[in-house]
């Protein structure tokens, strides 16, 4: 398979490795520092993360602004969902630089943020952190079915493969879904509960690689679409 990946794939997936790896080392053998260094907030792993979702957002941007002339109107909207939703995951990733600014929360947020930050994946709804809801529900659901069940209706059904390509959605290909899942277990392996801070950063660099070079890669094309 590594015949098949490009030069900056091997060197994508070489630091998914580097990192998933020294995260089950350091969760294995030094938990503590694992949590107070290794994974904490505005440290490298979530860093690397908030790095990888901005360029996606900027990369869908260069693409929507690039090719606005050039394509229909249902590729226009799936593209900006996309440069809304990773911009707005970026901006979550790291508080909206509240920390990095030195701004105080309102009352609202410390009265209903976990962490007391101007964010919403951290509020608390009914004794329940939003993100533990959308990570241990609804994200498994939609990973599940954006790297297995998609590929699959992709390469099969004309009337799907016609519907992601025009609203531009990134089709994975093969050992994307298998470097994710491969992480997957790694990760879960790590005893820290802060392990999922290096899940996000999995998520966030397999799903830069996916939007980078994708299998319906053609539809990016800033030549004219019919």
């Amino acid at each position: 398979m590594m015949n098949l990946l490009t030069k900056f794939e091997k060197i994508g997936y070489g630091i998914l490795a580097v990192i998933v790896l020294l995260g089950l080392y350091l969760g294995l053998t030094n938990e503590p520092y694992f949590d107070t260094n290794f994974s904490r907030e505005d440290g490298p792993v979530e860093w690397g993360t908030t790095i990888m979702l901005f360029s996606i957002f900027i990369l869908s941007l260069y693409r929507l602004i690039t090719s606005w002339s050039n394509k229909q109107n249902l590729w226009k909207i799936g593209t900006f969902i996309f440069v809304v939703l990773f911009f707005f995951a970026a901006g979550e990733e790291i508080s909206w630089g509240q920390r990095i600014f030195g701004v105080e929360s309102g009352e609202f947020f410390i009265e209903n943020n976990a962490q007391g930050e101007t964010n919403l994946h951290n509020l608390v709804v009914g004794e329940k952190k939003i993100n533990k809801i959308v990570f241990s529900q609804l994200l498994f659901l939609v990973m599940f079915l954006y790297l297995i069940v998609c590929p699959i209706l992709y390469r099969k059904y004309k009337w799907f493969k016609s519907l992601a390509n025009s609203f531009a959605v990134p089709i994975v290909k093969w050992h994307h879904t298998i470097a994710f899942l491969v992480a997957t277990v790694f990760v879960a392996l790590n005893p820290s509960d802060r392990k999922w801070e290096v899940y996000e950063f999995a998520f966030g660099l397999t799903f830069f690689l996916i939007f980078l070079s994708p299998l319906n890669k053609e539809i990016f094309s800033t030549t004219k679409s019919d």
